[in-house]
């Protein structure tokens, strides 16, 4: 019987040999590339196939045919393993080359900002000495640091680095203020630094948060803390001191000075009013650009007929034409670049850092101004110097980190 039905079993192969039509067509259906271990189980499938007829020869396709498709599926995933390890390592390491230098470097970044915001300033306040040194005309020179700034920021929008942000009324009127003031800042500053010594006219700037602090606190009827008035007495200590034994002191760098800090303590009032989306550069372009239309008339009326009749020509005959024109040209490159830079420094780090940094910037540029033009000073101008820069920082120290807890309030009551 068991000899019978193998011999049924190898007539039925051969059957369906012949109609299946060939090798070839079998390894299509999937009855050869069974490996050796499983041929018993194809011979079994074949006999219940003669016995079982049409629905068993399904089941043994299906069967078959899942074999092969999973040890298929294994060799695919041995092929494609490698290449997909491949592709990863190439993701990573193309991750690790799109983190550009800024991002990998940060505290890099910033030190290169905080490094060229005093280079340049110093750079601008010798320069901008020397120039008055030989010619003595402050309102024109601002003119003329303004009118540089503005022309580099018509390149740049030219070029699209950055692109130009659209202004309208409701924002030129919010921004006119902010700009008179700036202008009447810079121009008194000006005039103040061809007066005076440039490390006593900063020595008087440092006078600026006292009268932002009774701005705020007169003006704009916030209350100061106690804390505050209290680290401003050693600025006002300081700066009288120095200016009691002074040896370059005179009454117009003196008073020019003080109208300079009034006009930039109303020019932080005025831009409080006029916050805005706008990014600081295109700010800063627009604010420049109606500082120089302020500039220019009050620079034609007091100068004007002085440097036709022999201002530009006692110049030009001092140092010639060419650095006359290149010390004007990179006095004003240096100052719009500095102010830039500034802004662009506040950006990237806290207010503390950025008040701290500011203080260390008006020590630079004393120093580096008294050695640069051998500015005899007295001990006590030194002493009340000192104690005015000390001052500012406590100041400017206090105000941040009441600032800091202003900020902190409101995120943990809403985390609460």
């Amino acid at each position: 019987m068991a000899t019978a039905g193998v011999s049924a079993a190898r007539n039925a192969a051969g059957i369906l040999r012949s109609k299946e039509g060939g090798r070839s067509r079998r390894e299509s259906s999937g009855w050869v590339k069974c490996s050796s271990t499983s041929s018993s189980t194809i011979m079994g499938g074949v006999t219940r196939l003669v016995w079982g007829g049409g629905h068993q020869r399904q089941q043994l396709l299906s069967k078959t045919g899942l074999l092969l498709s999973r040890r298929s599926s294994e060799q695919q995933q041995r092929l494609v393993q490698p290449v997909r390890a491949a592709a990863a390592e190439g993701g990573e390491s193309s991750g690790e080359r799109s983190i550009g230098f800024v991002e990998k470097y940060p505290a890099l970044v910033t030190g290169f900002f905080f490094f060229m915001w005093y280079f340049l300033n110093v750079i601008f306040n010798i320069l901008n000495k020397k120039i008055y040194n030989y010619f003595p005309y402050p309102y024109f020179v601002s003119v003329v640091h303004l009118l540089v700034g503005v022309v580099y920021c018509l390149v740049s929008w030219t070029v699209g680095l950055p692109k130009r942000a659209p202004i309208d009324n409701n924002l030129l009127k919010l921004l006119v203020p902010v700009a008179v003031c700036h202008a009447l800042g810079h121009v008194t500053s000006n005039v103040s630094f061809a007066a005076v010594a440039v490390s006593f006219t900063h020595t008087i700037k440092a006078l600026e948060p006292f009268f932002n602090a009774a701005a705020s606190q007169f003006i704009l009827g916030q209350q100061i803390p106690l804390t505050l008035w209290l680290s401003l007495a050693p600025v006002v200590i300081g700066v009288s001191m120095a200016s009691l034994t002074e040896l370059s002191f005179n009454w117009t760098g003196f008073i020019s000075a003080m109208i300079s800090n009034i006009s930039f303590t109303y020019r932080s009032i005025y831009s409080k009013k006029a916050m805005t989306d706008m990014d600081s550069t295109n700010l800063y372009a627009y604010i420049s650009i109606i500082a120089l239309l302020v500039c220019i008339p009050p620079a034609v009326i007091v100068e004007g007929p002085q440097l036709l009749q022999h201002g530009f020509k006692d110049a030009i005959a001092k140092v010639g034409l060419t650095k006359f024109l290149s010390d004007l040209f990179w006095v004003g490159m240096f100052y719009h670049l500095y102010n830039q830079l500034a802004t662009n420094t506040l950006e990237r780090v806290a207010p503390l850092t950025h008040a701290v940094g500011n203080v260390l910037k008006r020590v630079f540029v004393i120093g580096f101004s008294i050695i640069v033009f051998g500015n005899r000073i007295s001990t006590q101008t030194g002493i009340g110097t000192t104690i005015a820069i000390a001052g500012v920082a406590m100041y400017s120290f206090i105000k941040a980190k009441i600032e800091e807890e202003k900020r902190v309030s409101p995120k943990k009551q809403k985390l609460a």
